[in-house]
């Protein structure tokens, strides 16, 4: 469960992605581009081409989620 609360970190990947890509994608482009742990307790955008639409990604403790919009 997440708590948005000031000890919640939000990282952004600045590069768009295929919005294509699903949870274990993502999670790869966590590890290996941001150079963070996809499994800690942040989250983690990412937008489009156009930048018109975002997906978040995120660890609950017993697995990733994922919001697009």
């Amino acid at each position: 469960m997440f708590r948005f609360d000031d000890n919640l970190k939000v990282y952004l990947h600045r590069d768009p992605v295929d919005f294509r890509y699903g949870m274990n994608s993502l999670s790869i482009l966590v590890e290996q581009s941001m150079r963070l742990n996809p499994m800690d307790s942040s989250l983690y955008i990412f937008g489009n081409r156009r930048r018109d639409r975002i997906k978040i990604l995120g660890w609950d403790g017993s697995g990733f989620w994922l919001m697009t919009n």
